[in-house]
């Protein structure tokens, strides 16, 4: 069986505070979905968050005294937003797993289309080199393109089409999820967090739910 999964790259900030998080080992992947518990979403959020806390020389307002408003900070006002993961297909029947390479992020989960509607192919980061192709009727996933003779999975196009419609159900779900958690515990950012995070997971807006 071939499972696809959106998954998050987690990494947390040393004595993070601003709202309740979830525990994981570092630079393991949480996959996203609206089955999160407060916790995980929370955890989500966050390291969403922290992928665009960094300053930069463009001319972006200036960055808030106070922490929570500082730790948004990035995120609310960044042009281009990164959300560090990707897709993760694993079969399991063998065990083969392909996992989004470094520098690769959940906003750029669509070039999967690229492999059924487009040039054929597509690569997700390095390190390792996780690399898409398609053949025919059937796609190539390669687990690491720079191994030779390496672990590879393959699976129908129309079986990769079915687990991508999937999977960015999955993701709307999780921001439906985001958008009711950002009314009550970031009541004043609410619009703005659940619009970036749209953004970020390069899916439409959606409307903000009613305040409680």
């Amino acid at each position: 069986m071939i499972v696809l999964q959106p998954v998050l790259e987690i990494c947390a900030p040393d004595g993070f505070a601003l709202w309740p998080v979830a525990k994981f080992e570092p630079y393991d992947f949480l996959p996203l979905s609206g089955a999160l518990s407060p916790a995980e979403l929370g955890t989500a959020i966050m390291r969403i968050a922290d992928c665009n806390n960094i300053d930069t020389d463009d001319d972006r307002p200036p960055w808030p005294a106070d922490p929570l408003g500082s730790f948004l900070h990035g995120l609310l006002t960044m042009d281009d937003l990164f959300a560090a993961g990707g897709l993760r297909v694993t079969d399991t029947i063998t065990g083969t797993a392909l996992l989004p390479g470094c520098c690769n992020g959940l906003e750029e989960w669509r070039d999967w289309l690229e492999v059924l509607d487009g040039d054929g192919w597509a690569s997700f980061g390095h390190d390792p080199s996780p690399l898409a192709e398609r053949l025919g009727d059937t796609v190539r996933l390669t687990v690491d393109a720079e191994q030779d003779d390496g672990p590879v999975i393959e699976l129908p196009l129309s079986e990769l089409r079915r687990l991508l419609a999937t999977a960015e159900g999955d993701l709307t779900d999780f921001l439906q999820l985001a958008a009711d958690w950002a009314v009550q515990h970031l009541p004043d950012h609410a619009a703005a967090v659940t619009a970036a995070l749209a953004r970020a997971l390069n899916l439409p807006a959606l409307a903000l739910p009613p305040k409680p």
